[in-house]
């Protein structure tokens, strides 16, 4: 088996996030994952905030878990970088994602100056330093990180080696990036991918994009996205994050069964790009 067969699979929060954190990592091991992602904050003020952050009895339930398990946590979400963020009050949210194990912070761009974004970018890397962390910032065509240029020139404005990009699937798609574009990219941004899939027909409005973005992907190999190309044109090495939430399929299937399927669908993709490569 290759490198690029073998790489490592972790179970993104946001397709099973009915779970609680602890829950998540069960689930993962449970399904056969390398890793787990795991959502410490809410990403919108819709979202059930789980008690995990700094001393409390949740973070220690999912430290036995891990323990138990042997479970290892990839990343964890979510840091938004606003106009009026104070990078000083995600330390506490940091150190608890260190005590968990994470290599990786995924950050959001909510600020249209992108000179005040990399500063703070930079600011955020110099907390995750001593952590072991690395903030790394995620392009989404309806946030102010649009796309990979974008979010490339915020990376190198920071001026901190511990900083770089996230690439997802869908985003890199809506947002028209290219191959070509992604394979320029100094190799180091890149420490996982996103996976997912979704149809080849972009959306035309915001809702609609929206909607497909946060609750309803498809499987890997069952919609219209040039996955093979993504995973070709990044480092064979990096660990896939798989980040499919489906509303409708997971009012009917379990958070493990779905994720098992997803694992299985995400192989079965990685095998056929490396095989069909030239």
């Amino acid at each position: 088996m290759t490198q690029a067969h073998a790489r490592a699979l972790s179970l993104s929060a946001l397709t099973v996030l009915e779970l609680t954190p602890p829950q998540m990592v069960q689930c993962a091991a449970d399904a056969g994952y390398d890793f787990v992602g795991l959502r410490l904050l809410p990403a919108t003020d819709h979202e059930v905030r789980h008690e995990i952050v700094g001393d409390t009895a949740l973070k220690r339930e999912t430290l036995a878990v891990l323990k138990d398990t042997g479970m290892r946590v990839l990343d964890v979400e979510i840091v938004r970088l606003k106009p009026d963020t104070d990078v000083a009050s995600y330390k506490p949210m940091f150190e608890t994602a260190a005590e968990l194990g994470a290599r990786y912070v995924l950050v959001a761009g909510n600020d249209p100056d992108e000179a005040r974004m990399a500063d703070r970018l930079g600011k955020l890397c110099d907390i995750a330093a001593p952590l072991g962390l690395t903030p790394s910032l995620e392009p989404m065509p309806w946030t102010d990180v649009k796309n990979i240029a974008q979010g490339a020139r915020i990376v190198e404005a920071s001026g901190k080696r511990n900083t770089g990009l996230i690439i997802d699937p869908i985003h890199f798609d809506r947002a028209a990036d290219s191959l070509d574009a992604l394979r320029a990219l100094p190799r180091e941004y890149f420490g996982y991918v996103q996976f997912c899939d979704a149809p080849a027909e972009r959306p035309t409005d915001l809702d609609t994009l929206l909607f497909q973005a946060r609750c309803e992907r498809m499987i890997p190999g069952e919609g219209g996205l040039d996955l093979a190309g993504i995973l070709r044109a990044l480092p064979a090495h990096l660990p896939v994050s798989v980040e499919v939430p489906t509303q409708q399929w997971a009012k009917t299937t379990r958070a493990v069964d779905r994720a098992r399927r997803l694992r299985e669908a995400t192989r079965a993709v990685i095998e056929q790009a490396y095989a069909t490569a030239t």
